[in-house]
């Protein structure tokens, strides 16, 4: 019996891993050639083709065609699938430290706090002499910090006992969003008329305008934060069994805790710093492909940076083509996806708990 659902666990795995690369391979090529300026996919691919040295017929001749596919299209779609990654990982990261599947960077504040972070360099940057000391990474840097602390106050405030209340969990994200809602308030009042613009950006979320130097700083950090996610994942694992079970089998639990929040915070203060605040991707993504392929973290991780990637690629194609000659805020759609799946999460929880006290 154990062996027939290993295999068909391992079946699945198998599927929804050619889903993925497929879904993948069409989200970019979709987010390619569909714009306010068609492309064709064999101008893509000439482009391509030609990036790497070999010649051919298919690459456009027009310059325009050119700086859209380089300058606007595809930074666009590598920081899409880096920040969907990052997010998605570091949401996977969030349920397994937690034990609980509700975590989530955008649901318990910690992007919020990454945003408050990045919005103060905005405004006060200068004045404070963090835009000289840190250049353009400043905004980065801080939105990490932003990160790190709430999510350090959702750690120590909701565990008590060993395990983490789940009222306490979603009561301090409350509190963490609202705390940071206050606070960009409060720098919109205080900020120009080009800090108020940027701090907007900031509570929208979008991948508009994304530049390859900036992409250049998301690309790596995801990488190596999925990475880092991923050879933790064994200890996930133990620390599935229980705190003290995993403590006899060699895992220091809280040092465990405490360099999975710094990744998290990492990977969500970079995906923020440049993008602003994409919620839900880290609660709708870990949560589907746990219930496809178990809760082995390892595969989980991969597969939910793989799907994270595929889904705000594909959420940044609905968001600048839904509306005609409009580029919607990204942050919103992935909102109206997440906002009826937490609803059901809350749901089942409850109903599997038989209640919240």
């Amino acid at each position: 019996m154990a062996a027939a659902r290993s295999v068909t666990r391992v079946a699945r795995g198998i599927s929804l891993s050619i889903a993925l690369a497929v879904a993948l391979v069409a989200a970019i090529l979709a987010s390619s050639v569909v714009g306010q300026l068609p492309i064709t996919p064999t101008e893509i691919v000439g482009s391509l083709l030609r990036a790497v040295g070999i010649g051919n017929g298919w690459a456009p001749t027009d310059p325009i065609v050119e700086s859209t596919i380089w300058i606007v299209r595809f930074p666009r779609i590598v920081m899409g699938l880096a920040v969907g990654a990052a997010l998605a990982v570091a949401g996977a990261v969030m349920q397994a430290i937690f034990g609980n599947p509700l975590a989530e960077p955008g649901v318990v504040g910690v992007s919020s706090g990454a945003a408050f972070g990045a919005a103060g360099v905005i405004v006060f940057g200068g004045t404070l002499g963090i835009t000289a000391a840190l250049g353009s990474w400043g905004i980065a840097v801080c939105a990490f910090a932003g990160g790190l602390v709430a999510t350090l106050v959702v750690y120590f405030v909701s565990r008590a006992n060993g395990r983490t209340e789940v009222v306490t969990l979603l009561l301090t994200g409350i509190a963490i969003n609202a705390f940071a809602s206050a606070g960009l308030a409060f720098l919109l009042f205080m900020g120009d008329t080009a800090s108020r613009e940027q701090i907007t950006f900031w509570q929208l979320g979008s991948l508009n305008g994304s530049l390859w130097r900036e992409v250049a700083i998301v690309a790596p950090i995801t990488v190596l934060g999925t990475v880092g996610a991923i050879m933790l994942g064994k200890r996930y694992d133990l620390l599935a069994l229980g705190e003290r079970n995993a403590r006899h089998l060699g895992v220091n639990v809280e040092a465990l805790r405490i360099g999975s929040i710094v990744l998290v915070a990492l990977l969500t203060g970079v995906a923020v710093a440049f993008c602003g605040i994409i919620a839900f991707v880290g609660l709708v993504v870990p949560h589907v492909i746990r219930m496809v392929i178990g809760p082995s973290h390892r595969p989980l991780l991969v597969a939910s940076a793989v799907g994270g990637a595929a889904l705000l690629t594909f959420a940044d194609l609905v968001a600048r083509t839904i509306v005609p000659g409009a580029d919607l805020p990204i942050g919103m759609l992935t909102s109206l996806i997440g906002g009826p799946f937490f609803f059901y999460l809350l749901y089942r929880q409850r109903k599997r708990s038989g209640g919240w006290a």
